[in-house]
């Protein structure tokens, strides 16, 4: 099926900014069960300088520059996708959990060897980090509950992604994006990024790879964070892959969610961010719409956002 993608972010100034720089992550990725059919950007004001790369990642990375005064910053990505609803593999058929942390601990093959990259710690996952930083007792000791002996590490993580849905409150006002992972982890309150960061933790804590997703989420009656950026996690699978799960709303994706970037935490795809010289006071909106092509709608009321960190 065919769907589309509206991502504005706008920056309101109480007083001219004169220069700014920022980068961009809004372009999403081609990956398995979804192919990007098209793509737009639009800045206003227009920007003096434009460049466009694929960052370490894979991850297509916009940089702009604005040196004329503005008090007002406008980012719009238009995009349009083919999306595949893929249903993932049956549990029983992945797996021990203990057999996944062992091959990637060895680095029996290449996939192995770079799924490792996704075991230790990161700018905002300081905590949870197995074989380099040693393990947090506190998100391994909440991993143990779902990571029983040899149970199959997709039955496992789902129960995990389960329990984060159950045991933390989906509160926008609990959190900030500075919030570190350990506080969230004591308030069992936060947003999407923070529920990711949490089930990171846990799964590093215990020596499985896990990478932070950036995306959207197609609205729905009962979704959570379907109104700006959405994001959720991934598991490393010898044999089947990275294997996705949204604690936010008790689900693993395929066919609702759209994928734009991925890395080690929320630093490395923030869908927008960047420095400005003056500006004052600053308000920041972000509005998202998914739905069919031509058909997606931003959220009538935009809010402000964690999207500038």
């Amino acid at each position: 099926m065919k769907m589309s993608a509206q991502h504005v972010t706008t920056y309101l100034y109480s007083e001219p900014v004169s220069i700014c720089h920022t980068e961009v992550h809004l372009s999403p990725r081609n990956v398995p069960g979804q192919k990007l059919l098209s793509f737009e950007l639009e800045i206003r004001p227009e920007p003096d300088f434009l460049h466009s790369r694929t960052d370490y990642f894979g991850n297509s990375t916009t940089y702009f520059a604005i040196h004329e005064p503005h008090q007002t910053l406008t980012v719009e990505a238009m995009s349009e996708l083919e999306i595949e609803i893929e249903e993932p593999p049956c549990p029983e058929l992945t797996p021990a959990w203990e057999s996944v942390r062992d091959h990637v601990r060895d680095a029996v093959d290449a996939e192995c060897f770079l799924a490792s990259e996704f075991l230790y710690r990161s700018p905002l996952i300081a905590h949870g980090c197995g074989t380099a930083a040693g393990a947090s007792r506190e998100f391994a000791e909440y991993a143990r509950g779902s990571f029983g002996k040899d149970r199959p590490v997709q039955e496992a993580a789902f129960d995990l992604c389960r329990r984060i849905f159950k045991d933390f409150k989906y509160d926008p006002r609990a959190t900030t994006i500075s919030t570190p992972v350990a506080e969230v982890l004591k308030l069992r309150a936060g947003v999407c990024q923070d529920f990711a960061h949490v089930m990171i933790a846990c799964l590093r804590s215990i020596g499985l790879p896990a990478r932070y997703v950036s995306g959207y989420l197609k609205s729905g009656e009962n979704t959570r964070g379907a109104e700006a950026s959405h994001a959720w996690c991934s598991v490393f699978c010898p044999g089947f892959g990275w294997l996705d799960f949204d604690p936010t709303n008790d689900t693993i994706p395929h066919g609702e969610h759209v994928t734009l970037a991925f890395g080690r935490d929320y630093s490395d795809v923030t869908p927008v961010k960047g420095v400005a010289l003056g500006g004052g006071e600053q308000i920041i909106n972000v509005s998202v719409g998914v739905g069919e092509p031509g058909k997606a709608r931003r959220s009538p009321l935009p809010r402000p956002s964690d999207d500038l960190s």
